[in-house]
């Protein structure tokens, strides 16, 4: 059995297509287009949304500094991904680099856990997005039912209780869920043409955030830069600033995206490298700036609501900016919900693929060739946990889930080069070891800053994946033929 639980996919059968072979996913995706993937992914909710909780409740304004951490955790992990795209160039994302370098153990652990990083994400986004439509009618004298569009489940952290919140569901979040997930089905080049246009509008609006709201920068708002802790770890102080940071990592996790359409890419190997550490690149240069004016032109403490840039806004008294704000919030957070939703479904057709999963998740649709019952199933799912869950619970589920799949990617580039030097790489992670070290270690401080009751929940999942893995993937597995 132990034996069993190590053997690996020949890297070398990987690039030869051995496992991924006739995937009749279509190869149209430039490397512009791969960095547009990126950016949609990532300039979403973590800055549109989480951004201000995250500097209401633990870091103030040193929330910029809390993106810098967790911006040396993704920097390190975004070498890491590059390297082992260039090198397996194919759909699965951190999934498959386990499965090449760690086996099918770690790799079926590695692929339950990204569930939680692209399934529970696109639900935090969908979350997120229907507070901003919420927010967005309102201006225009519109209120929609609360009841229409809260979770039904409330998570009180101080009495550690879930209760009933009288909700019926929460139907904005529903309803641009069941949109992703029929561009999604309709086909990868729809889908890149649409999150490309969204992109554009969205980075042009915080732009114009940026150089409008430098103007009205009240540098006695930054201070005390790091707010004096309240006493709890993680409630301001330097705990609170490692807590943000851990809070926010998901808003990061684009980048991550962009591999898993390595199998629709036209030049992979070339382009995936640029296009992961491009997109992250871009936003980081952007959440560091647009966090600097949030808590610059309004206290940190009046940016927990639902719409913070858009907060930060009227406190400029640029009132009809605020529409214009929401607007490319609205967009922004939708092509995070379709990359989200993409990646989902494509891990579900590799681990398919390698028969871990039934086969239903890779069937292709006949004429839009994609995987379109996964689509369908991802949809659904998400749509169910966004009317069930509140978005706290579920963004730092998404964190957690986020930092293990970085953490064995870096481990899985520092196994393969010592044990597979001879693979060619267009792309190498410099400083040798440095690097993946860096990621394990930075990846693990953040996961440590999380609460206990999110290491529970965490738990709680590995515990039910391996409950699918030994009573039917390592019986159905593709490496019983080799076994």
């Amino acid at each position: 059995m132990f034996r069993r639980l190590l053997l690996k996919k020949d890297i070398s059968l990987l690039l030869s297509g051995a496992f991924d072979e006739s995937t009749g996913l279509r190869r149209a995706l430039s490397t512009f287009e791969l960095v547009s993937l990126g950016v949609g992914g990532i300039i979403g909710a973590g800055i549109f949304v989480l951004t201000g909780h995250a500097a209401a409740e633990f870091a103030g304004p040193a929330v910029t500094l809390s993106f810098l951490l967790a911006l040396v955790a993704c920097g390190f992990a975004g070498f890491c991904y590059a390297e082992l795209a260039s090198m397996m160039p194919i759909a699965g994302s951190a999934y498959t680099y386990a499965y090449a370098s760690m086996g099918e153990f770690v790799a079926w652990i590695i692929g339950w856990d990204l569930i939680l990083e692209y399934f529970l994400g696109a639900t935090t986004v969908a979350i997120g997005w229907s507070g901003y439509v919420v927010s967005f009618l309102k201006d225009f004298g519109i209120y929609f039912p609360e009841k229409l569009s809260g979770p039904l489940i409330s998570y009180n952290t101080d009495l550690h209780s879930w209760h009933l919140t009288g909700n019926i569901f929460n139907l904005p979040a529903l309803a641009i869920l069941f949109i992703v997930t029929t561009i999604l089905i309709v086909g990868i080049r729809v889908s890149s043409r649409a999150n490309t246009a969204i992109v554009v509008l969205k980075v042009t609006i915080l732009l114009v955030f940026i150089t409008t709201g430098v103007f009205y920068i009240k540098p006695e708002l930054w201070h005390p830069f790091i707010p004096p802790n309240t006493g709890t770890f993680g409630s301001f102080g330097v705990s609170g600033v490692f807590r943000a940071a851990g809070f926010i990592f998901f808003a990061y996790i684009g980048f991550d995206s962009v591999s898993t359409a390595a199998s629709e890419a036209k030049n992979p190997q070339k382009s995936l490298p640029v296009g992961i550490l491009g997109s992250l690149a871009i936003c980081t240069v952007l959440y560091l700036v647009v966090s600097l004016i949030m808590t610059g032109v309004v206290h940190y403490s009046k940016l927990g609501g639902a719409a913070p840039i858009a907060t930060a806004t009227d406190a400029m008294g640029l009132t009809f900016l605020s529409p214009l704000i929401k607007i490319g919030a609205i967009a922004g957070l939708t092509s995070v919900i379709l990359v989200l939703a993409l990646g989902q479904t494509r891990i579900f057709y590799a681990m398919s693929k390698d028969n871990l999963l039934p086969p239903m998740f890779s069937r292709i649709h006949k004429r839009y060739r994609t995987p379109h019952v996964s689509t369908m199933v991802v949809g659904a799912a998400a749509s169910l946990a966004a009317t069930l869950l509140p978005i706290d619970i579920v963004s730092e589920l998404v964190s957690i889930g986020t930092l293990l799949a970085f953490l064995i990617v870096c481990a899985g580039v520092l196994i393969l080069k010592y044990t597979r030097p001879d693979i060619k790489r267009t792309f190498m992670v410099p400083w040798g070891p440095v690097i993946p070290i860096g990621g394990i270690i930075s990846c693990l401080y953040l996961m440590a800053g999380l609460p206990l009751g999110t290491w529970f929940r965490l738990i709680i999942w590995l515990i039910l994946g391996l409950i699918v893995y030994f009573a039917y993937s390592i019986k159905k597995s593709s490496l019983n033929k080799i076994a």
